[in-house]
């Protein structure tokens, strides 16, 4: 029998403090190509990023934010709760989803998911995706890697989240920034069960009539 969580297609995307906004804003897009519903809340630090690196201003309160910030989202929908916001209801297991991304990812909040502090709607919402067991991806973008931050992220494997870091391929020769952003952008979707052709896959044609 399916997990009820894997049929629902809402899906949490949480943007925080890490260099990488492209990542997140072009993961945004593609979830809402692919209509679906997406829960989305940024951290104080994560617009800071969203500013410096895109020139994406969004008003984080509560009733404040816009989507049009982040320009045409195609046919998805955006639905925002504000980070410090914990009646919302994301941060219940009762409430289903498809999963949850955290992208960028800051090494604060890795170590706040691995080791189960739960400060803000970020971290408590990946607490939940941990405890229900469902598919919990974790971008960070961070260099070099200290010791601190390589037993985090192994503490949050082992508690059942996925690891993908920021690291885009060259195989598939990009000729573009845009190209190095989508192929991160289509390894997470591929980690959530979306079909896409971002990305040109290693001995196979794309797949047809997908994102």
């Amino acid at each position: 029998m399916t997990s009820p969580a894997l049929t629902r297609t809402d899906l949490v995307l949480a943007m925080t403090g890490a260099s990488g906004a492209p990542y997140a804003v072009g993961l945004l897009r593609a979830l809402c190509q692919a209509g679906r519903t997406v829960h989305l809340t940024i951290s104080p630090s994560g617009a800071q990023v969203l500013r410096e690196e895109l020139d994406i201003a969004v008003a984080l309160g509560r009733g404040a934010f816009d989507p049009a910030a982040f320009g045409n989202l195609g046919g998805g929908r955006v639905v925002y709760h504000a980070h410090d916001d914990f009646s919302a209801g994301i941060a219940s297991g009762s409430f289903l989803t498809a999963g949850m991304v955290v992208a960028p990812c800051s090494m604060s909040t890795l170590a706040s998911i691995a080791h189960g502090i739960t400060t803000n709607l970020i971290t408590r919402a990946a607490d939940v995706h941990l405890k229900e067991r469902r598919r919990l991806i974790l971008v960070p973008r961070e260099t070099p890697l200290s010791l601190v931050h390589l037993e985090n992220m192994l503490a949050a494997t082992r508690a059942g989240a996925v690891v993908l870091p920021a690291m885009p391929g060259w195989y598939h020769r990009p000729r573009s920034l845009d190209d190095l952003v989508a192929f991160v952008v289509g390894r997470i979707c591929d980690q959530l069960g979306l079909d896409n052709r971002l990305i040109d896959r290693w001995g196979a044609p794309a797949p047809p009539d997908v994102i």
